[in-house]
């Protein structure tokens, strides 16, 4: 990539970020909508279950859950190295900490599946509080994620 192309293009790099965090925000919450389905397929008995049983929940919920853990560590990392050509430095603070430890909780939530596979109620139970947090953790950097934005935008054309 030429130097001229990287320059024109260094401004938007910032928007990248929120706009896939936004996403995958949406993705997770789809991800958790499956679980909570799937959990109700297990918990269900007789005709009920047998109709669950055809929505594939937990083969869906497994396929976000992927997802979403690629792309929080890919969009996470995209957003520092984005913030690091634009500004020469990372800002740390709320935003950058609370993410890092979203990518932790992420994947530490991810790592409980085998467990959850062997019938492992307290690792049913971890995953779940984790992904409660995730989400309680998401809400907040996407709406400070916003604000970020509006500086950006503010210096950009203010």
């Amino acid at each position: 990539m030429s130097p001229e192309t990287v320059e024109a293009i260094k401004p938007w790099l910032d928007f990248i970020h929120p706009l896939m965090m936004w996403g995958i925000l949406a993705l997770t919450l789809y991800a958790g909508y499956l679980g909570y389905q799937y959990r109700q397929t297990r918990l269900a008995t007789g005709e009920e279950k047998k109709e669950l049983i055809k929505g594939k929940f937990l083969v869906r919920h497994h396929q976000a859950g992927s997802i979403v853990l690629a792309a929080i560590i890919i969009a996470s990392l995209g957003g520092m190295a984005s913030t690091y050509i634009n500004h020469g430095k990372l800002f740390v603070g709320p935003h950058l900490l609370t993410g890092l430890g979203m990518m932790a909780l992420v994947a530490t939530s991810a790592s409980l599946v085998p467990f959850m596979q062997k019938g492992s109620n307290p690792a049913r139970y971890t995953h779940i509080a984790l992904n409660t947090v995730l989400v309680g953790l998401f809400s907040w950097q996407a709406f400070t994620g916003v604000q970020i934005v509006q500086k950006i935008l503010t210096n950009m054309f203010g």
